[in-house]
């Protein structure tokens, strides 16, 4: 289970003394134990390993935007330790497919909806999303959709 795995890792990084690891992990539980309380449960339960990528996910998400903001605004510094942050966190994601084999499932999906115009491109977006579920990085998907057009 991922909830024990990060529990486990947090006692690692303490006894490695890896400070920006350790404050990663526990933001980490910290998620998981507010996400617990907001659907209703107590913070003593453990939550599933699906509702736990969605968490990491959305906290990954996050550190890239964050990325994004310091960049724009010319802060290195910031957004270094936000990288450092991500890649600590994609250490538990599962690993994103490629564009090649986003494109090989968006030209099948395109042929199946039967999908020859523009105006319907919402649609085959939504179909590839859901095909692809949390397997592709949704910009990835996006831009190959766009150029199928």
């Amino acid at each position: 289970m991922l909830y024990k795995q990060i529990k486990e890792e947090i006692i690692e990084a303490m006894k490695a003394r890896e400070a920006v690891r350790l404050e990663v992990l526990r933001g980490v539980l910290a998620a998981f134990i507010n996400e617990l309380v907001a659907t209703g449960k107590t913070p003593q339960d453990i939550l599933d390993d699906e509702a736990s990528l969605t968490v990491i996910k959305r906290l990954a998400k996050q550190r890239k935007d964050s990325i994004e903001q310091f960049e724009k605004g010319e802060r290195k510094d910031l957004a270094d330790k936000e990288r450092e942050e991500l890649t600590h966190l994609e250490k538990f994601l599962p690993k994103m497919m490629d564009r090649e084999d986003i494109q090989k499932i968006a030209e099948v999906k395109k042929a199946e909806l039967n999908i020859e115009d523009k105006a319907k491109m919402g649609m085959l977006m939504g179909a590839v999303m859901k095909e692809l579920k949390g397997k592709a990085d949704g910009g990835d998907v996006k831009e190959v959709v766009e150029s199928l057009f």
